[in-house]
């Protein structure tokens, strides 16, 4: 018998904190789990120097932060959304889609940089699937 065979995915709950951190900017594609205050501060000012930064309210002691920004992009029409969060044996996916605009879509011409920061409780490890682009 394989491992993980007749494992069905179970969701995990989640909240998403991204409007609570307010505008940053990542200049690179990152994905980080941090299990303390210190830990989000440290990759949050790591990525936006000099920048203070204000971090949403989180139980470390029962929950764990999820980060991931993909860069920077030409337009305000870019942006994530989580799909869905699921325990699948041994592990938390998180599966996230990047919303690209159409052609003829209302958009601003500027450099933006979309993340997700999301909450949850997970005594597994985390794992990222994108959807759409990277």
């Amino acid at each position: 018998m394989l491992a993980g065979c007749g494992s069905s995915p179970r969701a995990v709950a989640y909240q998403d904190l991204t409007r609570e951190l307010g505008a940053l900017a990542f200049t690179h594609i990152t994905v980080d789990v941090s299990h303390s205050r210190r830990e989000l501060l440290g990759v949050l000012a790591r990525n936006n120097p000099g920048v203070k930064v204000h971090v949403p309210r989180i139980d470390f002691a029962h929950r764990e932060a999820f980060l991931v920004a993909v860069g920077p992009r030409s337009s305000t029409g870019y942006a994530l959304r989580v799909v869905r969060v699921h325990r699948i044996g041994g592990h938390v996916d998180v599966v996230v889609h990047e919303q690209t605009p159409s052609l003829g879509e209302p958009v601003q011409a500027r450099v933006t940089y979309p993340f997700l920061l999301l909450s949850l409780a997970s005594d597994k490890p985390v794992y990222l699937k994108m959807m759409g682009r990277p």
